[in-house]
């Protein structure tokens, strides 16, 4: 049947696209003038909307304008979604002027098709819920259809396979094979998104067989192609999707669908990227942004900058890629529903933010996407999906079944009904006992239970711990294998980060206390230690002016790393030529909410604005220590080098 199809098609684009011979859609010498586009034909040009629109004047039946100027208006979404929404206004004011319900109902599910694609969601589903009740059976598997776009683009995967099930059940009933071909293609793109491209290929190709039955090329068959294209690709098929993505593009521009033809042309960026044609993804990004542009839709527009600014991170234009994606989120507004595509903007333009070495900026895109991720990819969203496609496939050899254990549950209703009565009296007294009886028991289950949990944080602090050592153990023999002093420098203040952390894990496990940590003892171990790593021991002396302090886990661990890049930085240019010296540690808290730190030295100091020495790494890491405290950081400059510490807002354990 495929074969057959390639073939149809292929004869069809050479006669249809010859000047000369083009599909009739109307003759109004019939009763029935109209030949329903994309229903009974799909054998006209590129001009069939201009036709449409001038035949509305020469229809008198009412139902056939209203049939005609709905083709019009949905099939204007194609192309432009402000001229769609004109067509549609009109077929909703003369609907109403006729009194005619069922076709306003209908007017209405184009009507929000319009508005979830320029990112009106809400809207598009309160239009929805309205025509529901006004159009039949028949017209619910497009209304379905729509209302699983709306949960889609929202995020809620589960929800939008919910819909495209129901249309397929509406499809199987009704005999209708474009609404079952919907569906599977609608699932084909559900499980592309959940990264399950196998089954995505299997929904996808299902959803084909059943439009090509139909023997007619319409706007959801060139979708589909472009789906099945998609998941090609990320099976790494690449001649496949190559096959797909271009027989959607040839009958995108036949018709003018220009939201198919955005949507192939950003996947062919993709697909020539992998295959090392940089300029072939070029030219298709710039026709992914003409198509976007003339169909005036900003999910088209964001996504088709999105996949230029991909494409420039790969050539390693990272300033040019992080202009086109920051264009891409800008597009997108703050009311943008989609989160699946704009967690794939941040997560990009972290990766060129981190690759153009600016790290505070990627730091803040990878927060971004790690929040919208955690909404659009749920286990909830995958289990639903999952079990879905079970559910479906069981009910559907399970009818016959489920009828005769209905008949049997008849039967057994009354007797159920006295051994339930008799059951709940028996259920009631045993209750009784059991609530007495766990009474007494409770206290001591309680403090079993505290004793348990107590020795399972233990063993967990433990276990942190030792893995922390592990690491800096296998930094520790890197270090032995490097010769270059800088890089030796660099690995043994890494050793000395990951000890400042491991130190409160021991202290944790170690102690009473497993929610706090004494600062004082801390800092004086870790000194010791950085000291030792250093071979400073004579030669540099550290003073603990601070009086006990306990701090919850959060504080401590960025305080100490905090404490061992100050430290560390001391060691390496505050003393040189063997110079001795002190640094003085000093934490204490100000108030019931406030909390200071002060770490200076008696060394050579430096002068205010004097280059940063290094790489400036540590400077970078105790600016975003600072900030996730919420504190501020004063440098003074006078008898060698003075940082002072405020954080505001804290809580003592």
């Amino acid at each position: 049947m495929i074969l057959e199809k390639k073939l149809f098609l292929a004869l069809s684009f050479l006669v249809l696209f010859s000047p000369s011979i083009y599909g009739q859609i109307f003759d109004f010498s019939k009763p029935d003038p109209y030949k329903k586009i994309f229903v009974e034909t799909d054998d006209f040009g590129l001009s069939y909307l201009k036709e449409l629109e001038e035949s509305l004047e020469k229809i008198e039946s009412d139902t056939l304008k209203f049939e005609v100027l709905n083709d019009l208006a949905y099939y204007w979404h194609t192309r432009n979604l402000s001229t769609a929404l004109e067509f549609t206004e009109k077929g909703l004011a003369l609907t109403l002027e006729k009194n005619n319900s069922l076709w306003n109902g209908r007017f209405q599910i184009t009507q929000a098709a319009i508005l979830l694609r320029q990112e009106k969601l809400d809207e598009a589903e309160a239009v929805l819920k309205e025509a529901e009740a006004k159009v039949t059976e028949s017209d619910l598997s497009f209304l379905n259809t729509q209302l699983g776009y709306v949960y889609e683009r929202r995020g809620q995967l589960g929800r939008a396979a919910d819909f495209a099930l129901e249309t397929l059940r509406l499809g199987e009933k009704l005999n209708n094979n474009k609404a079952i071909g919907i569906a599977y293609s609608d699932l084909s793109n559900l499980f592309w998104k959940q990264e399950k491209y196998e089954e995505g290929l299997e929904y996808g190709l299902k959803s084909l067989s059943f439009f090509e039955e139909r023997n007619v090329v319409d706007l959801d068959y060139d979708f589909t192609l472009y789906v099945v294209g998609n998941n090609y690709l990320k099976l790494k098929q690449y001649n496949k999707a190559m096959e797909y993505y271009t027989r959607s593009i040839e009958i995108g521009e036949r018709y003018g669908f220009y939201n198919n033809l955005s949507d192939v042309y950003i996947s062919l960026v993709d697909l020539y990227a992998f295959l090392n044609e940089f300029e072939s993804a070029e030219e298709a990004g710039k026709n992914a942004i003409k198509y976007a542009y003339l169909l005036d839709n900003a999910f088209m527009l964001m996504r088709s900058y999105l996949s230029v600014g991909e494409l420039q991170i790969q050539n390693k234009n990272y300033p040019a890629a992080i202009t086109n994606i920051k264009k891409s989120i800008e597009v997108a507004t703050p009311s943008f529903g989609d989160g699946f595509f704009l967690s794939k903007a941040y997560n990009s333009l972290g990766e060129a933010y981190a690759k153009n070495a600016q790290y505070q900026e990627a730091y803040k895109a990878f927060s971004e996407y790690d929040s919208l991720n955690k909404i659009v990819f749920t286990a909830e969203a995958d289990q639903r999906i999952s079990q879905l496609e079970t559910e479906f496939n069981v009910a559907q050899k399970e009818n016959t079944i489920q009828l005769q254990e209905t008949r049997l549950l008849q039967q057994q209703t009354s007797q159920n009904l006295i051994s339930l009565i008799a059951g709940l009296l028996f259920l009631i007294l045993l209750v009784l006992f059991v609530s007495f009886s766990n009474n007494r028991k409770k206290n001591k289950l309680l403090r079993k239970q505290n004793k348990e949990k107590e020795f399972l944080l233990k063993e967990i602090h433990h276990r942190v711990k030792n893995n922390l050592e592990v690491v800096s153990s296998l930094l520790a023999l890197q270090t032995a294998q490097i010769k270059d002093p800088n890089v030796v420098s660099a690995m043994k203040e890494s050793q000395n980060r990951v000890y400042s952390m491991s130190i409160i894990h021991q202290r944790l496990y170690q102690n009473d206390h497993l929610s706090s940590i004494e600062m004082k003892d801390y800092f004086l171990n870790l000194g010791n230690h950085i000291l030792d790593s250093f071979g400073e021991e004579e030669r540099i002396k550290i003073n603990y002016k601070m009086p006990e302090l306990h701090l919850d886990v959060d504080t401590a661990v960025p305080l100490g790393l905090i404490v061992n890049e100050l430290l560390t930085n001391s060691l390496k240019y505050a003393f040189p030529n063997k110079q001795a010296g002190e640094i003085t540690i000093d934490l204490d808290k100000k108030s019931a909410n406030e909390l200071q730190l002060l770490v200076k030295d008696n060394g050579i100091g430096q002068t205010e604005g004097e280059p940063v020495k290094g790489t400036g790494f540590g400077k970078t890491l105790i600016d975003l220590l600072t900030r996730q405290l919420d504190g501020t950081m004063q440098v003074i400059y006078t008898s060698g080098t003075q940082y002072l510490f405020n954080f505001k807002s804290h809580r003592f354990p």
